[in-house]
């Protein structure tokens, strides 16, 4: 049965664990270039696991940047996690002492092979979350190890080596992209991206957007609500004039037998 789970997480994760290897030995590059040593790298990736954050978090180290600065970096650029990870607790709950590690390591990628992932039957839900999540921060770890690796071993320049995430980014997009027939969601989330970026600049534009697509799906959710309500009501006015018909039709035939009669 353990290697009936084992076999399935893996399984769904060989995607993210592609991205994640390269995405990971990227960071481990930088971070040795930057002077910092591969216990550093490590603990980064087991105790901070936030790629996009861990990237950014080597210029503030390098910087000896104030910590209620960091803080707000971390939260600006992590505050999509707010948005998506509401959506879960539905499929969180009930994981036991398994919710704060999924709470936790929930990534970009994680949160997509979640959403995505069809349970076989006689398949415990909570377990198969708990692997996937699991298998993809081991994926994420590994990678760090081989770059710190490389990074010590071979002298190039990794100039561009940060906008591997970014990549992985357009490829998760683009595969939901053809996989989904709705592109609503995706389109709401670009424009009103564009949007804030024109208002208030590639600095501070994350969370306007955030909220803003929030506010957006929130709203679309309701006219969708709205519509099927109507659509329902429509319905059951349809069904409940053709039984009034059925009956009319009925009770015409009783009175023309009884009139014969």
């Amino acid at each position: 049965m353990k290697r009936k789970y084992l076999s399935y997480a893996f399984r769904q994760t060989i995607p993210v664990m592609v991205g994640y290897i390269f995405l990971g030995t990227a960071y481990g590059i930088l971070m040795q270039t930057s002077g910092y040593s591969i216990l550093w790298a490590l603990a980064m990736s087991i105790f901070v696991y936030a790629g996009s954050l861990q990237y950014a978090s080597i210029p503030m180290l390098a910087a000896s940047v104030h910590p209620m600065y960091a803080f707000l970096m971390a939260l600006m650029i992590n505050a999509r996690h707010l948005f998506y990870g509401i959506s879960m607790l539905g499929k969180y709950q009930g994981t036991g002492w398994k919710k704060p590690y999924l709470i936790f390591g929930l990534t970009d990628e994680t949160f997509s092979v979640v959403c995505d992932l069809k349970v076989p039957n006689q398949m415990s839900e909570d377990k198969l979350f708990f692997l996937i999540t699991f298998f993809n921060q081991c994926y994420w770890v590994l990678g760090t190890l081989l770059g710190c690796v490389a990074g010590s071993l071979i002298t190039f320049n990794s100039t561009g080596l940060d906008f591997a995430l970014t990549a992985l980014f357009v490829v998760i997009f683009t595969g939901q992209w053809m996989e989904q027939k709705n592109h609503t969601p995706a389109l709401t989330g670009v424009l009103a991206s564009l949007l804030c970026l024109r208002i208030f600049g590639p600095d501070t534009f994350i969370i306007p957007s955030m909220v803003l697509i929030m506010l957006a799906l929130i709203v679309g959710y309701y006219i969708e609500h709205k519509k099927d309500e109507q659509h329902s009501s429509k319905e059951q006015a349809s069904s409940i004039e053709k039984i009034s018909s059925v009956t009319d039709e009925m009770i015409t035939e009783q009175e023309v037998q009884l009139h014969d009669k």
